[in-house]
């Protein structure tokens, strides 16, 4: 039976896990860890990074890196918390076609469920090198706040990083099945 891969998509720190001889288990990253930072980037250079290393380099390169996508995915451009984020986030955002959100990194304009597909990229990456094998689906976790367009933002964040998203869980739910 293939593998399912539990993800906690957080606003700072993203983790996975899988089920192992009945046991959840933290799937270590590349680099040792077992939180990969919810950041990406766009490197000097023009490279697309993420985690740790786009972490890194945010301070040097603040415009394009993009951190807290959390807090705008999902989200119409006039929300209140979107607003907000446009005063204290060092990248722009701009209101998009539908009305929705747009954030650039280098010269393009990308969706907050592009941006989460990136961080999902990353972590299936990580997990299907460490593991030796594919994966193709998820559970992803969100808080029990977010409404169902940040759920469904979500849940097209997880199919565009290819996963068959099985389900949306609120974090509290996760937390009580553990």
């Amino acid at each position: 039976m293939p593998k399912i891969l539990g993800i906690d998509l957080g606003t700072t720190n993203s983790v996975a896990a899988i089920i192992e001889a009945g046991t959840p288990k933290v799937v270590e990253t590349p680099e040792g860890g077992r939180l990969t930072p919810s950041v990406v980037a766009i490197s000097k250079s023009g490279e697309r990074i993420v985690g740790i290393l786009a972490k890194r380099q945010a301070i040097t390169n603040p415009h394009n890196t993009i951190f807290s996508i959390k807090r705008l995915i999902g989200r119409r451009y006039s929300d209140n918390e979107v607003q907000k984020a446009k005063t204290i986030l060092p990248y722009e955002i701009r209101e998009s076609a539908n009305g929705g959100i747009e954030v650039k990194m280098g010269d393009k304009w990308y969706r907050p469920e592009e941006i989460s597909a990136m961080i999902l990229q990353k972590i299936k990456l990580d997990v299907e090198q460490k593991l030796g094998e594919k994966i193709d689906e998820a559970v992803i976790t969100v808080p029990a706040y977010f409404n169902d367009s940040q759920r469904s933002a979500t849940k097209a964040a997880g199919e565009i990083a290819g996963f068959n998203v099985r389900r949306i869980l609120p974090e509290p739910t996760a937390a009580a099945l553990a």
